[in-house]
């Protein structure tokens, strides 16, 4: 009997390629046009969060979470001081909460919104990308508006926020509010009866529930697959068992069945956000203690008190301290699934110890079992709706 000897062909996707969306690169092995083998690697975009963290306070490490997924920073900054303020036993005023719950739902908009509209790019349909990143930047001119910037927000502090909310705010989020279910509808007309689109993302990239959990994936992936765990429902923080909203959830653990989780969850956060816009509590922003809050700075300028304050909280040496010996982790559900923050304090103002658990460095690791079996252009499609952001891979 005759037998013909096979080889298999290595393939670097990435890390430069429009498709990874980043530095994301891709060993993959092929036989033909069938992966055999695909290996992700990290490390193009590393920059030491962590470490850094270990040399900051607090407050100052958030402007370091801006950059961990930089499609939806104020998740980051929420997360982070949410995770200091349940080790440090600080509640929030409940004006601060509202406001954190409303932005963290628009910037969930603005990250499903880019994601939805890359996964269509990325299979041919160029025209979805530009009318979500049209929606997008209407999310970030009221991101500017209230944070001043549109990237980069670091807007929220320890205890609070660094501003309240300006004139116009309430009008400018309930015009959004009008806006997605109209671009929701057609963004679903372009790409959930596109012929192309459709056949290259229903079973492909099948990963099920039994593998999230295996692997720790979480977000709209493992939701996608079945896997009924949102951080918002199963560790209710922030008041969001308080409201009425519904978890996402899809049985068909494919490529389809993310876009589709996506889809939904952009119409259940404009649901939690209608619950809240016309009832933000009045009050401060901030906790009423000048050994957490810097005070205003023209009483620095006038107040003997207000000095002192600001010179105990600035200070090298100062500041809030975390606990010696105390080690604490929280989590929050980020955009793309349980982003956390582990905070270890020695007594002084700078952590120990910060680990963060950025959702797409788990959701990225069972790439070779997603891939596995497919085309090489399967892989378009699986890391489209992956939505791998490069800050979270290497910190």
């Amino acid at each position: 009997m005759e037998t013909r000897e096979t080889t298999t062909t290595v393939l670097n996707f990435g890390p430069q390629h429009p498709a990874t969306h980043g530095t994301l690169h891709l060993v993959v092995e092929l036989d033909g046009e069938i992966v055999v083998r695909c290996d992700p690697q990290l490390g193009y975009l590393h920059t030491g969060f962590e470490k850094l963290g270990e040399h900051r306070g607090l407050n100052q490490f958030v402007t370091l979470s801006d950059r961990l997924n930089y499609l939806s920073p104020l998740n980051n900054n929420i997360g982070l001081v949410f995770a200091a303020e349940q080790m440090l036993g600080v509640e929030p005023t409940p004006r601060c909460v509202a406001i954190r719950v409303i932005l963290a739902e628009l910037s969930r908009i603005a990250d499903h919104l880019v994601c939805c509209g890359l996964a269509g790019m990325d299979l041919g349909a160029f025209s979805v990308m530009l009318w979500a990143f049209e929606e997008r930047e209407r999310l970030y001119d009221i991101f500017e508006v209230v944070t001043g910037t549109r990237l980069t927000t670091s807007y929220t502090r320890v205890g609070g926020l660094a501003r309240d909310l300006p004139e116009g705010f309430v009008a400018m989020v309930k015009e959004m509010l009008d806006r997605v279910p109209a671009v929701l509808k057609e963004l679903q007309l372009m790409l959930g009866r596109n012929r192309i689109f459709t056949d290259r993302m229903h079973g492909v990239g099948i990963f099920s529930a039994e593998d999230c959990e295996q692997y720790g994936v979480t977000g709209p992936v493992a939701r996608a697959a079945g896997l009924d765990y949102d951080v918002r429902k199963t560790f209710p923080y922030y008041g969001y068992d308080r409201l009425d909203w519904d978890m996402v959830i899809s049985r068909d653990a494919d490529a389809y069945a993310r876009f589709q989780v996506r889809m939904g969850e952009m119409q259940e956060s404009c649901n939690i956000i209608r619950q809240i816009i016309d009832a933000i509590p009045d009050g401060p922003i901030n906790v009423d203690d000048p050994k957490i809050i810097l005070p205003p700075k023209e009483d620095v300028y006038t107040k003997m008190e207000s000095l002192i304050h600001h010179f105990k909280l600035i200070m090298d040496g100062h500041g809030l301290k975390l606990p010696a010996g105390k080690e604490f982790y929280a989590a929050t559900e980020a955009p793309n699934g349980e982003l956390g923050f582990f905070l270890s304090g020695d007594g002084t103002s700078h952590p120990l110890r910060i680990r963060v658990r950025g959702p797409s460095f788990y959701n990225y690791q069972p790439m070779n079992e997603m891939v596995k079996g497919n085309t090489l252009s399967d892989i378009l499609s699986v890391l489209s709706t992956l939505n791998i952001i490069a800050g979270e891979l290497d910190r």
